[in-house]
């Protein structure tokens, strides 16, 4: 049921007191994460990234075993199959100094839903022996293409 108002009705005014007009002030606490934490996480950011280095990055077993890893992990996405696409996603990541996948991006993609797979796999790699540079661990940029093939 739907009431037709009329537009000339006078309301009645009410106030709406806040905090400020009260004088009370909210409480505020504020979180200081340990410095610790803080400063690895910035030293870790500020750490410069390499594209080549004197030791690079191995996925543990090696190159055989980065392929496996990738054929093994994928799950084909079912709307690819369906419309018959396929291709390479070069996808680019950065290995930390601890070995840690991070930063995954799609550099040449195929289709959203295969650049997404490609992604997924990236990031569930496990940790890498990471890249040296003067016997030092270093962070490392990384190019992989990951191929998708209908059989």
């Amino acid at each position: 049921m739907l009431n037709v108002v009329e537009d000339n009705v006078e309301l009645e005014q009410q106030e709406i007191v806040s905090s400020e007009d009260t004088q009370t002030a909210a409480q505020v606490q504020t979180y200081v994460a340990p410095a610790a934490a803080i400063q690895e996480e910035e030293e870790e950011s500020a750490q410069p990234i390499f594209t080549v280095v004197e030791e690079m990055p191995q996925f543990p077993g090696g190159t055989g075993d980065l392929l496996r890893f990738l054929s093994n992990s994928i799950k084909y996405p079912v709307i690819a199959q369906e419309n018959g696409i396929q291709g390479r996603v070069t996808c680019a990541f950065v290995i930390n100094r601890d070995g840690s996948v991070v930063d995954a991006e799609v550099v040449r993609g195929v289709d959203p839903s295969l650049d997404k797979e490609a992604l997924r796999v990236i990031n569930s790699m496990p940790k890498w022996s990471p890249g040296k540079q003067r016997g030092k661990p270093v962070r490392v940029k990384y190019t992989v293409p990951v191929t998708f093939k209908l059989q």
